[in-house]
């Protein structure tokens, strides 16, 4: 038996490889946005830190030393 159903425009051809790569790219663009973002609020918001010398290695409470300034 002889296929004779092959596309090169099916799902698993050259659109299925433009699916992916423009789908992988607009997650890329996204990810990219949103590192951005985070970096440019961190950036405008710098934290000093109090008491260093009480600080713990393991512990929770290691937070209540970081204070942001704002």
């Amino acid at each position: 038996m002889m296929n004779t159903n092959r596309s090169v425009f099916a799902l698993n051809g050259v659109t299925g490889m433009l699916i992916a790569t423009v789908l992988l790219l607009s997650i890329l663009g996204v990810l990219t946005y949103l590192g951005i973002m985070a970096q440019q609020d961190v950036a405008t918001k710098p934290y000093t830190i109090e008491n260093a010398k009480s600080i713990q290695q393991k512990s929770v409470d290691n937070a209540k030393h970081i204070k942001i300034k704002e």
